[in-house]
């Protein structure tokens, strides 16, 4: 249970989710459950309802990326467990399952992110051109961003360089003179990198008095952002573009 709480976590969980799919699973199996949930580490208390025996452990969270099919398959566990109440063997095998799984969709997903990030082009003013630069912006970044990851690569590595990648595909616009808004089509080719999940959930801990994960939450995002702005920074500088 304490590695389900670790695996929520990094997947992109709120504090108060995380409480909720683990006191159900606790109650399930008649016990009583309480998380301390720190920014690297779960430390999960389980005892009965008399509060005899206690059982503690420390599980430290995954770096597996942010996912929302990861999050929901982990979440309906829960209300799996707390509908059917199964042996413990089923919820350790099936965790272990979900775990294990490959992620789906993920073919799809630089796709679907290019055109969202396209979108957005066009929502700040850019023209077809800017787009069409955008979105082979953001298919190339993102196409890395897998690579660097399965690879192993620190995150904070990987947002720079991908930022570097996608700001030298967007600053073509003025180098080519393609369209006629080349600042949109710059400022937009990295919006998909923004870690907006963790700015949110910093938020939602905050509001739940989670201070110190919303605070670790925050930093964390506060560097992801520090590493995406220099990457631009570098592709701005060697492509000799300017956006203001």
């Amino acid at each position: 249970m304490a590695q389900y709480c670790a695996a929520l976590l990094a997947c992109g969980a709120t504090c108060i989710r995380i409480d909720r799919n683990v006191e159900r699973i606790a109650r399930a199996y008649g016990l009583d459950a309480h998380a301390t949930i720190m920014p690297r580490h779960v430390h999960l208390s389980v005892c009965d309802r008399d509060g005899c025996d206690v059982h503690t452990a420390i599980a430290t969270v995954p770096d597996t990326g942010i996912s929302f099919d990861m999050n929901t398959r982990l979440s309906r566990l829960s209300w799996e467990v707390a509908d059917t109440r199964p042996p413990l063997d089923f919820f350790e095998s099936r965790y272990t399952a979900i775990m294990r799984g490959s992620r789906r969709h993920l073919r799809a997903t630089p796709l679907l992110v290019a055109l969202a990030n396209a979108s957005f082009c066009r929502l700040f003013g850019g023209d077809a051109g800017a787009m069409g630069v955008v979105f082979a912006a953001t298919i190339a970044g993102y196409y890395v961003k897998l690579r660097l990851l399965a690879a192993g690569v620190d995150s904070r590595a990987v947002f720079a360089i991908c930022a570097f990648v996608s700001s030298v595909i967007g600053a073509t616009c003025s180098l080519f003179d393609i369209g006629s808004r080349p600042s949109i089509a710059l400022g937009t080719s990295v919006l998909y990198l923004v870690p907006g999940i963790p700015y949110l959930n910093s938020f939602s801990d905050m509001l739940y008095r989670r201070y110190l994960c919303a605070l670790g939450r925050f930093a964390d995002a506060m560097v992801l952002t520090c590493c995406l702005s220099a990457g631009m920074c570098a592709g701005m500088w060697l492509m000799g573009a300017k956006m203001f």
